[in-house]
């Protein structure tokens, strides 16, 4: 089952058990996935999106969430935090495991030994492999700088 059929699937289990904030949530990936398969028609696709393009969807809700939460806990606004926390939550039962600190150097490892890279200058071919491989597994904002202090 792809990802857009088990946040389909959820949406109406979250809808039968009357859970509004699940509810919500699952509402706002949804709209998200459709607004991602607008723009595609736009451009001439017509498969749709996969999974890849869903599951980075979903890696910037959780991102964009745990920056508003920060701020609302900065501002003193903990119940607006609380629920930022709670999307979090149903967003990431989508995506697969995160890879641990550990697990992201072994992976920046390879990628660089499997490319065959050398300076700075073909940093972005590997990025490009470990975001083929580890989309949605990994934070590329932590592993850009990673990289880059391996190449340099």
């Amino acid at each position: 089952m792809d990802l857009r059929s088990k946040v389909d699937t959820a949406l109406k289990d979250a809808m039968r058990a009357k859970e509004a904030e699940r509810l919500s949530t699952l509402r706002l990936i949804n709209a998200a996935i459709k607004d991602r398969e607008i723009a595609a028609r736009g451009d001439g696709e017509e498969a749709g999106v996969g999974d890849d393009v869903v599951l980075s969807i979903m890696g910037r809700m959780v991102k964009q969430r745990q920056e508003s939460a920060r701020a609302y806990e900065e501002g003193g606004r903990l119940e607006l935090a609380e629920k930022e926390l709670a999307e979090i939550k149903v967003i990431e039962e989508f995506l697969p495991r995160q890879l641990s600190p550990e697990e992201s150097a072994k992976a920046v490892d390879a990628a660089i030994s499997s490319v065959g890279a050398t300076s700075i200058r073909e940093m972005g071919k590997v990025m490009a492999v470990l975001k083929e491989k580890y989309t949605g597994q990994m934070d590329f904002g932590k592993v850009g700088p990673m990289v880059k202090d391996r190449l340099g």
